[in-house]
């Protein structure tokens, strides 16, 4: 790959804690020391602010094809889950409609600025091969550019037929992996049973011990409606109780939702050292609950941040949620800035991953990055570019992104696959497969 140097940005967001407007230079796959190569690129970012790509820390791809159907708006959980469960069915969910749905979900991340996905995928039909579902998905990311985290979730799955098959998906694709991240840090396996309305200790148990095994970090949801409802019919306890019971609450896991979280619950993630994944877009719209985003914070907890699935969600639009999470944090709480908003979205999320390369642009990060176009009029008068990200131009995509060093979109096009044949491509399937 050529090396590449962005000059001219009005602002470069480092880290969380560091703003420059100095010229980032990319040396092969990584973010290199200055000055660039003679054969560089030259880009020039007049106008910009450069970010470190986003990372969505909770997405489920498979409901890109499962978005704005009426039972999927303002229903129960319960009432919501039921009918997600008839749709798969009716759709015959399988590794053709899984990579399609990932091949649009992907790609529509890229356009958005997201460089990495994490895929909690809960949908495994018990006629079809998991290392095929799998490899559906896996496949779609290669194709189209970004990084996947592939999380063999698990809904009322046979434990141990779900631990075996995480070997199997491991053994099949990733060969010479190291903590389950590829060695081109392209892919990363995890496990992540639903929630403890879903599945009981036994899979938990036999997830953590794959886990272990592997060297994969650990996923799950918690405190979400029926999450909360069904703790409490079936064990007469809250979620959380149970997770850590269960040895999951501890710094290898990353919990998603968190909604209303009570004080002692919110001490007890704290003290576990596990991380949390806040996913406004989600559950704000659904009126599912809201995590105690700044409590959280306060108290030490790493939080990510995931737009989940497009059947609750039914976008991929990190930046937009990482808004929408600014704009309800004074709801519940002390409002949370634009900056830690971004945080939440890159290094936070990335830490949740243990993938310390991800998520800023230091010397030696991953080259994954995005240029933000802030001379518009929605832009006109903002003192701060950073901030303006967020407080201006809703619906904000990125004029270009980089992952690992490779341009995916210039000037607001994929450049990697066709967008257009992708949105086709599932569109027809779905015609053909479910009815309205």
């Amino acid at each position: 790959m050529r090396p590449t140097v962005l000059t001219g940005a009005e602002a470069v967001l480092v880290d969380g804690s560091t703003v420059t407007r100095g010229p980032i230079v990319v040396d092969g796959a990584v973010i290199a020391s200055g000055p660039a190569p003679s054969d560089a690129e030259v880009v020039d970012t007049s106008g910009c602010v450069i970010t470190p790509g986003l990372v969505n820390a909770h997405h489920h791809l498979l409901q890109s094809a499962f978005r704005s159907r009426p039972y999927g708006r303002f229903r129960p959980m319960r009432d919501w889950l039921a009918g997600m469960a008839r749709r798969y069915t009716e759709a015959a969910v399988g590794p053709e409609l899984t990579a399609t749905a990932a091949g649009v979900g992907v790609a529509e991340s890229l356009l958005c600025g997201v460089t990495t996905v994490a895929d909690h995928h809960l949908t495994w039909p018990r006629d079809q091969d998991p290392v095929a579902m799998a490899g559906a998905t896996i496949g779609a990311a290669r194709r189209v550019g970004a990084r996947l985290v592939f999380v063999r979730g698990t809904a009322r799955d046979d434990p141990e037929s779900a631990a075996q098959s995480v070997v199997d998906i491991h053994d099949a694709h990733l060969h010479g992996a190291t903590d389950g991240v590829s060695v081109d840090g392209m892919t990363q396996l995890a496990v992540g049973p639903s929630g403890v309305h879903a599945d009981g200790p036994e899979t938990f148990a036999a997830l953590s011990d794959v886990a272990a095994r592997l060297g994969l970090r650990r996923r799950t949801q918690a405190n979400e409606q029926i999450d909360v409802d069904v703790a409490a019919e079936r064990y007469g306890r809250r979620p959380l109780e149970l997770l850590d019971d269960w040895g999951w609450l501890a710094a290898d896991v990353t919990v998603a939702h968190l909604c209303e979280i009570t004080d002692d619950e919110l001490d007890l993630v704290a003290r576990s050292g596990a991380h949390a994944t806040h996913a406004p877009g989600c559950d704000v719209p659904m009126g599912w609950g809201v995590a105690r985003v700044a409590a959280l914070g306060r108290a030490g907890v790493r939080i990510g941040l995931g737009t989940s699935g497009g059947g609750s969600n039914d976008a991929g639009h990190l930046l937009a949620d990482a808004r929408l999470a600014m704009q309800v944090s004074g709801l519940i709480g002390d409002p949370v800035s634009a900056r830690d908003c971004l945080a939440m979205a890159t290094e936070g999320s990335a830490a949740g991953l243990a993938r310390p390369e991800l998520g800023h642009l230091r010397l030696g990060a991953a080259a994954d990055l995005c240029v933000w176009d802030c001379s518009d009029v929605v832009d006109a008068g903002v003192p701060d570019p950073l901030d303006g990200l967020l407080w201006a131009g809703p619906g904000r995509r990125p004029r270009d992104v980089m992952v690992g060093g490779r341009w995916v979109v210039r000037d607001g096009v994929l450049v990697t696959a066709d967008s257009r044949a992708l949105a086709n491509d599932l569109t027809t399937m779905l015609e053909h497969r479910l009815s309205s």
